[in-house]
Order: C-alpha cells, then structure tokens, then sequence
C-alpha cells in the first residue's frame, strides 16, 4: 500500500454501515422508491449523516446506489420505514454510482448537499 493510500485511508471520517435493505423507501405519495442499503456513520460520534438509498434494479442486478442527507428523510415509527421528501425524480438525478462507490469525504458530502440544496455535513466534527 502506499503511503498516498495509507493517509487517505487514515483520514478518511465516514464508515459504510450496510444494513441489508432491511428499511424500506417511499415516496410522499405513497410509492415505492427503495431501500435503504447502508448508512455513512461518522466514526468519532458514531452520528449517522447520509443513507445510502439503493434504487432500481432486478434480482440484485442493475441497482444504483445515491447518498442522500438525512435531513431529507422523515421515519415512520408505525410503518418501520423511510419517506423521502423530496420528488423521486430529483433523487434519480442526484450523484449516485452503480459499481464502485466514490470515497465519502468532505468534497463528495459538499457535492451532495450542494445538488440537494442542504446545508453540508462539516465531516471534521461529525
């Protein structure tokens, strides 16, 4: 490994928790958006900042995966689910990648809240 990749490896602030598809997406209205695949969990305060919504897809084939800010995203204790609060068609054209995730730092967390219009995640403090 080279010492390039041993300091980003060191300073990289956020762990991908995957979690299965376990928690369902809908939409306001009601539909089917996904699931959640994973949560970006800050490693010092163990703070969750982003889902990683999993969309798309047939028989695990063909999923594309977008990083969403949780503040976009309301839990329904009732029906043990996500509503997100934005239009799907926004989400779908969001940054997302279908093979090789990007590294999660604090330019792709700017990028994120930028598309969305959300205040970035200051990744340092968590």
């Amino acid at each position: 490994m080279s010492t390039d990749t041993q300091t980003a490896a060191a300073t990289q602030l956020l762990v991908q928790s995957n979690i299965a598809h376990s928690l369902k997406v809908e939409s306001r209205d009601g539909d089917q958006v996904g699931s959640v695949y994973a949560l970006m969990v800050h490693k010092g305060t163990g703070r969750s900042t982003h889902a990683v919504l999993s969309l798309g897809g047939f028989l695990g084939m063909g999923k594309s995966f977008y990083p969403l800010p949780f503040e976009l995203l309301q839990f329904d204790p009732v029906r043990d689910l996500y509503v997100v609060t934005i239009d799907r068609r926004i989400l779908e054209g969001g940054p997302s990648w279908s093979n090789n995730a990007p590294v999660f730092d604090q330019a792709y967390a700017d990028r994120v809240a930028s598309y969305y219009g959300v205040s970035a995640a200051n990744l340092t403090t968590g």
